[in-house]
């Protein structure tokens, strides 16, 4: 495992994910971040959705699901879109009132038809990151990571994490979550040869 780390702690994370809500409104920043937390997405993948990836313009709503064809492994992949992106991606929808079908989501203010690229994804990130936690070690792929791990957090079993990931074995999303060090974190922490 690299040096890029899940966001553990909950209150962390709301402080990172309300920074470009509440302390910095950016709703374009607001939403990328939400929706990569919310879908475990590779910032590649995230980069290049479009509004009719998410918005369906003939019945004016969101789509319960993304389908989209990861650009890593080419696999397809079904994502349910839960409220919290739907939400995210509408305070979005309401800046950019004139957002077409073909147009990216993640986007320069002046330009729709290009989407950002991954080294201003990484500074927004960056930004949240330093400025709500004071952290260094949160990237873009904190956030694919941040998901799988409080998934794993809240009893998610852990095949469904590895077919998540597309990983081929359990101990690969142990160490890819930073799981396996806080397990033998919990057996030092817990230990108790005292009477109570």
């Amino acid at each position: 495992m690299g040096t890029t780390q899940p966001i553990r702690e909950k209150e962390s994370l709301e402080r990172f994910m309300n920074y470009y809500l509440t302390t910095h409104p950016v709703p374009r920043n607001y939403a990328l971040i939400t929706l990569g937390l919310h879908t475990a997405l590779r910032i590649s993948d995230l980069l290049l959705l479009r509004w009719i990836d998410v918005y369906d313009f003939e019945r004016n709503c969101y789509r319960n699901h993304l389908f989209i064809h990861e650009k890593k492994t080419g696999k397809k992949n079904i994502i349910a879109l839960n409220e919290h992106a739907r939400n995210a991606l509408d305070t979005l929808k309401k800046e950019r009132q004139d957002a077409a079908p073909t147009d990216y989501i993640f986007t320069k203010n002046t330009d729709y038809t290009t989407p950002l690229c991954r080294s201003q994804a990484f500074r927004i990130v960056k930004r949240a990151a330093e400025e709500s936690l004071h952290e260094t070690h949160i990237s873009c792929h904190s956030l694919r990571k941040t998901f799988g791990y409080h998934a794993w957090k809240q009893g998610t079993p852990p095949a469904l994490l590895m077919d998540i990931y597309n990983h081929s074995s359990y101990k690969v999303t142990k160490k890819y979550l930073g799981i396996e060090q806080d397990e033998r974190d919990s057996v030092f922490m817990e230990i108790d040869f005292y009477k109570k």
